[in-house]
């Protein structure tokens, strides 16, 4: 009876204590540690430091999409551009105009194609020379008529939106001696005006 006791005895809510007293530990009763639960709190922990810094890694790609994804940095090159032109660019012998929206430009030995959208295109083509002061906007002595498709892909390489017809292009020749085209959109409504705003294509030569 002795020998019986001294291997354990039972405790107050009636649970039998192991030797010299003490209850079974956790891993007695269920076959286990709580090295699962540490476990599980590790790969919690992992888990948000891996979400942490996915985020980071999505914030710097944001930051610095211009970088990553346009040649030279500049959201305006598309791709495959050989040459970055100046933050206020001179197409054709004049600066595009102020305010310009949507501009993109693409280069490749020596010449350049640049597309913007404004409200100033006639003042555009005086400044440049394309189209003397006083003169009519359609008068054939200086452009003629493109196509009249609904969307007008851009010249090859150009990134941005197509233009939309009707379309008249101006040929002119610069006091260099470089030729410059000029492809605007043309009112649909109108004969004697562009759109409000219009697109512009300029290709030209680089200096």
């Amino acid at each position: 009876m002795n020998d019986f006791w001294s291997a354990g005895s039972q405790t107050r809510n009636g649970e039998w204590a192991g030797e010299e007293g003490r209850t079974p530990f956790p891993e007695d009763v269920n076959g286990t540690s709580d090295g699962g639960a540490g476990l599980g709190r590790m790969l919690s922990c992992l888990g948000i430091v891996v979400l942490v810094l996915a985020v980071l890694v999505g914030g710097i790609v944001w930051l610095f999409q211009d970088a990553l994804f346009h040649p030279f940095g500049d959201a305006r090159a598309c791709k495959g551009s050989d040459v970055q032109l100046p933050g206020v660019i001179r197409a054709g012998g004049a600066s595009i105009p102020a305010g310009a929206s949507d501009v993109h430009y693409f280069t490749r030995n020596g010449s350049a194609e640049v597309t913007f959208v404004s409200r100033q295109i006639p003042d555009y083509l005086h400044r440049a020379g394309i189209l003397p002061d006083g003169e009519r906007l359609f008068d054939e002595e200086y452009g003629t008529k493109a196509v009249a498709d609904d969307e007008i892909e851009l010249p090859g390489g150009l990134c941005g939106s197509p233009l939309r017809g009707p379309v008249w292009i101006y040929h002119s020749t610069s006091a260099t001696g470089s030729s410059v085209n000029v492809m605007v959109e043309r009112s649909p409504a109108a004969n004697d005006s562009f759109r409000f705003p219009a697109r512009a294509v300029v290709t030209y030569n680089l200096p």
